[in-house]
């Protein structure tokens, strides 16, 4: 099969799904349900982080949810710099702060865009993930492939008249390890699941059927790919990724 073929392919799928969806039985559609978005805040300089990191790793092989994990650079001056740490990962947690009233901590575990807590608090963890879940909004199909350096994405429609959003593409490695030689975790190797490489907002939705090929940039380097479609509020549409 040829590179072409399989992204012709994918497109008539995607469009095939878009349609589906948008001809779909309301009710068949609102009881879709996505995956859970778990978005960790952490940093290998904060010695309270690790615990939550192995949670974060446990909640990963779960099938209901999108477990991923974002390294601040506040930290970075405290004797230890972290290699996966990014401002934007750390703008993305003072935006939630600005929106939902939440403070700014590490490690800061926030469910579905709506729920902060302390990410190492592994049974909160699972009592939010299953409220989120049973107050998940009216279920939207997206699906996101991946053909060497493009991409694919498509996102349906919901049957809420009020869904609007920012289409996000995010970059990720499944596992990661680093040896910290200074700062308050030094001497520790520690496995991160699941680490954020590149987070970058693609298109604004509103609510109509969106189909999106795209190139990745080169610091867009994660192993496997996410697409989030999130309100500004932080209230999560459609979650899909990449095996």
């Amino acid at each position: 099969m040829t590179a072409s073929t399989s992204r012709f392919r994918f497109t008539a799928l995607a469009a095939l799904l878009v349609l589906a969806a948008a001809a779909a039985p309301a009710n068949a559609r609102a009881e879709a349900k996505r995956p859970v978005l778990l978005e960790l805040f952490t940093s290998q300089g904060c010695s309270s982080c690790p615990p939550a990191d192995a949670v974060l790793g446990e909640l990963a092989g779960r099938s209901d949810v999108l477990a991923l994990g974002f390294h601040v650079d506040y930290w970075d001056d405290l004797g230890w710099v972290d290699p996966f740490a990014s401002p934007q990962f750390t703008a993305r947690q003072h935006g939630y702060a600005r929106q939902r009233g939440f403070e700014v901590y590490t490690p800061q575990l926030v469910v579905d865009g709506a729920v902060a807590l302390i990410g190492s608090r592994r049974g909160q963890a699972e009592a939010a993930i299953s409220d989120a879940a049973s107050h998940q909004r009216p279920g939207v199909p997206a699906a996101i492939r991946r053909d060497g350096r493009m991409v694919q994405l498509s996102i349906g429609k919901s049957v809420d008249a009020s869904a609007v959003g920012e289409v996000w593409l995010i970059s990720f490695d499944p596992q990661l390890a680093t040896t910290i030689r200074s700062g308050e975790n030094a001497g520790r190797r520690i496995v991160y699941p699941n680490v954020v490489r590149s987070i970058r907002k693609l298109a604004d939705w509103s609510n109509t059927p969106l189909m999106l090929d795209e190139m990745l940039a080169a610091d867009e380097r994660g192993e496997r790919l996410a697409l989030v479609v999130q309100a500004r509020s932080g209230a999560v549409w459609a979650v899909a990724a990449t095996d």
